[in-house]
């Protein structure tokens, strides 16, 4: 299995409902590094997983959308905790709309799985890696 991996980051406000949380019940700020690992079996015609420079691309379109913001305001987060664990799912979901709408390249559809992980300290981390098939 071949792989290749991009990193970049992002900044937020959230806070947490919930006991189980403590003080994180509060709003309060975190900075994750992202990587993305891009997955497949064989190499595509031109002898590479996925464009890196494609990828970059999309990945910085993606933490965009959420870089500097206050998670709590925001209606695509309604309701739910914004843990580590469910912001690298909303990364997966939201790269892996961009690898089907073509941004990473015509040979992006030969990837078979992507593993999201955020960074959220120098001691912990969370992922969600899953395949891409159909």
């Amino acid at each position: 299995m071949f792989s290749v991996t991009v990193r970049d980051h992002f900044m937020i406000a959230h806070s947490f409902r919930g006991a189980v949380f403590g003080p994180a019940q509060a709003l309060h700020g975190a900075t994750y590094v992202v990587d993305v690992t891009f997955r497949r079996p064989d190499l595509d015609p031109d002898g590479i997983v996925v464009d890196i420079g494609r990828a970059i691309t999309a990945l910085q379109a993606t933490l965009a959308a959420l870089n500097y913001r206050n998670l709590d305001d925001d209606p695509d987060f309604a309701g739910q905790n914004t843990t580590t664990e469910v912001l690298a799912k909303t990364v997966f979901d939201r790269m892996r709309g961009r690898i089907d709408a073509g941004e990473l390249g015509p040979h992006a559809a030969g990837i078979t799985a992507m593993c999201v992980t955020l960074r959220e300290s120098h001691v912990a981390a969370a992922a969600y890696e899953a395949p891409l098939g159909d």
